[in-house]
C-alpha cells in the first residue's frame, strides 16, 4: 500500500447511517413546514451536495417550484433556500443522533482499523454543516471511527461537486499528489468531487443514498432485488465518474490493494 498515501471518506450511507436516510424525513418534514410537500425521491434526488444546494436544487424541481408558487405567491428563491436551511440545520442535528442514523455501517470501524494499520491517513467530507455534525462526532468515536480531518459543507466558498473541500483534505493531512489518494462516497456529487480533485474514486452502492434502504430493509431483499439496487445504484455512480464500485465498506480493502497496485505499474486516475 505503499503507493498510497489517504482515503477520503464520505460520511451518511458510507461509514454510518445505512441508507443514508438522517436528511430525508428532516427534507420533507421543513418542506411541509413552508406549507409544500415533497416526497422521499424527490428529497434524494440532490443528495450529495451542501445541504443549502440541496435545498436550492430541491426548489427548482418543476413540481415543487410550481407547488411552491401556489402555496407563495411567488417563485422559489435564495432568500426562501435561506429560510427552509435555518429551520432544517437545527432538525437534521436532532435527526443524526437518533440510534439507528448514528450507527456505523458494518465493517466501517474494522476497515479504518486496516488502513491505520497500513499507515494510510483517513480524511473526510459532507455535505453535512458543522452544527450537524457536531454531535455526531463523538458517537462515530466511541464506535471505533474517528478520522483524521473533517471538512463540511459552508467551510469553503464551493462544495461538491467541486474539489475545494478535497483540497483542504489534501492541506490538512498533509498528503500529495492527489492520485495517491482515494475518495470513496455513496453519492455522485462525492464521487463528482474526488474525480475533480485528480483522485481515484470508489463508488458505495448497496449502503448508501442511490439504494436508500436500512441494514434490515437489504438484508430482506431477495437476491434479484439486491441485484437490481446494487446495478441502479452502479450505474448511477460510474456516470459521475467511479473507477469502482462496492456494495459497502467492509469491501473497500481489496479494491485499495487494487488501486495500489496499478499506481505502481504508473497508472494514473
Amino acid at each position: 500500500m505503499s503507493t498510497l498515501k489517504a482515503v477520503i471518506l464520505d460520511w451518511a450511507g458510507t461509514v454510518l447511517d445505512h441508507g443514508s436516510r438522517a436528511p430525508m424525513g428532516a427534507f420533507v418534514e421543513v418542506f411541509r413546514r413552508f406549507g409544500v410537500e415533497i416526497t422521499i425521491a424527490e428529497a434524494r434526488g440532490p443528495m450529495g451536495l451542501a445541504k443549502w444546494d440541496h435545498i436550492r436544487a430541491l426548489g427548482r424541481i418543476p413540481r415543487i417550484a410550481d407547488a411552491w408558487r401556489a402555496a407563495h405567491g411567488r417563485d422559489f428563491g435564495d432568500a426562501d433556500a435561506d429560510a427552509i436551511h435555518e429551520v432544517f440545520v437545527p432538525l437534521n442535528a436532532q435527526v443524526v443522533t437518533l440510534p439507528e442514523h448514528a450507527a456505523l455501517i458494518p465493517g466501517a470501524a474494522e476497515t479504518a482499523a486496516w488502513l491505520r494499520a497500513r499507515g494510510l491517513r483517513i480524511g473526510s467530507t459532507t455535505g453535512y454543516t458543522r452544527e450537524i455534525m457536531a454531535p455526531l462526532l463523538p458517537l462515530a468515536a466511541a464506535q471505533g471511527y474517528a478520522p483524521d480531518n473533517l471538512v463540511c459543507a459552508g467551510d469553503l466558498p464551493r462544495g461538491r461537486p467541486s474539489a475545494l473541500m478535497m483540497y483542504r483534505c489534501f492541506l490538512e493531512l498533509d498528503v500529495d499528489p492527489a492520485w495517491a489518494c482515494v475518495k470513496v462516497d455513496d453519492t455522485p456529487p462525492g464521487i463528482a468531487e474526488g474525480v475533480a480533485a485528480g483522485c481515484w474514486t470508489v463508488g458505495v452502492a448497496l449502503t448508501g443514498n442511490e439504494c436508500g434502504l436500512s441494514l434490515a430493509e437489504l438484508a430482506a431483499c431477495t437476491a434479484e432485488e439486491r441485484a437490481a439496487h446494487r446495478a441502479r445504484a452502479a450505474w448511477a455512480l460510474r456516470a459521475a465518474g467511479a473507477h469502482h464500485v462496492v456494495d459497502g465498506i467492509a469491501d473497500l480493502p481489496p479494491v485499495l490493494e487494487e488501486i495500489a497496485a496499478r499506481v505502481a505499474r504508473g497508472e494514473r486516475p
